[in-house]
């Protein structure tokens, strides 16, 4: 089954202590790259993320975009500066004894003074948290993966009838290719007859089957449309193939083009350049079709 690289999916994980939502956005690519934004807390778990997101999606440009929310109440601590707590204390009475005033050892009075405390929030353990980030990548990828597989799907249905329609011209070829050697004979003919009726003889029969032979040889595009129809069934079989198939059936693309390009060389024939124009106007909007394809 056929997999676009575009599509869009999110997922979502709620409990009572956190809210997190992934968002996945997927566009056409080469190759399988995959740009991660994520709280900077949860740096650490990029790599299981982007593992996590690799493991099915294969191939395209993909942003995934984490956000966490917290709920309940935070784990915080309250940090003593001690040396700055001590140079302030020791500040004071040297202020003290230079205007002759005295002290106050007042702690609290003290714990006022710029970062003598410090109120810190407890960093929570990411690995504890990756199991709930696991289920929303999962969710969000599960999401992406319908809209590809029904994206798809369509493409699959427009690329089969495209198939169809160069099964058709190539028939026309078919049927046209032995008409233009009756056609050739008969020309070659009538004009050796022009040339000869001036001194009174008839055409070498022989001479006639030679050039007649040598024709055929030339313009004979048995074994390209052999090639072409052997080229067309691996596409059918491909596109209906469950991995990703994208990049194999760009190459088949190319093959079939080869094949049209040298029957349009061999065949010296207008009707057939005409089908031609027909084989490789579907073959570039086959090939605009499979750069969508995973």
């Amino acid at each position: 089954m056929l997999k676009s690289m575009t599509g869009f999916g999110r997922g979502e994980y709620i409990d009572s202590t956190h809210r997190i939502v992934v968002e996945i956005k997927a566009v056409n690519h080469r190759y399988n790259e995959i740009v991660i934004r994520l709280p900077k807390a949860l740096g650490s778990l990029e790599d299981k993320v982007r593992r996590g997101i690799a493991n099915t999606i294969l191939r395209g440009r993909i942003d995934a975009f984490i956000t966490v929310d917290e709920y309940g109440e935070k784990k915080r601590t309250v940090r003593v500066d001690k040396e700055l707590a001590m140079a302030y204390h020791n500040a004071m009475r040297e202020l003290a004894g230079i205007f002759e005033m005295p002290t106050s050892d007042n702690i609290f009075h003290l714990s006022k003074y710029p970062d003598v405390l410090k109120v810190e929030e407890v960093a929570e353990d990411v690995e504890q948290l990756w199991p709930k980030l696991a289920s929303a990548i999962n969710s969000a990828v599960i999401n992406l993966m319908k809209m590809r597989e029904a994206e798809g799907a369509n493409i699959e249905q427009d690329l089969l009838e495209r198939v169809g329609k160069l099964y058709t011209y190539i028939a026309t070829v078919e049927e046209r290719a032995p008409q233009i050697l009756v056609e050739y004979r008969e020309r070659l003919l009538n004009r050796m007859r022009e040339l000869l009726a001036a001194v009174g003889s008839e055409p070498d029969e022989t001479r006639l089957l030679q050039e007649t032979a040598i024709f055929a040889d030339r313009t004979n595009v048995t074994e390209e449309i052999v090639r072409l129809k052997s080229h067309l069934s691996q596409f059918k079989a491909t596109v209906s193939a469950p991995e990703a198939v994208g990049r194999k059936l760009d190459f088949i693309v190319q093959e079939i083009n080869r094949e049209t390009n040298t029957i349009a060389s061999k065949a010296n024939d207008s009707t057939i350049a005409n089908v031609v124009v027909e084989i490789k106007s579907e073959i570039e909007k086959v090939r605009e079709q499979i750069q969508n394809i995973e």
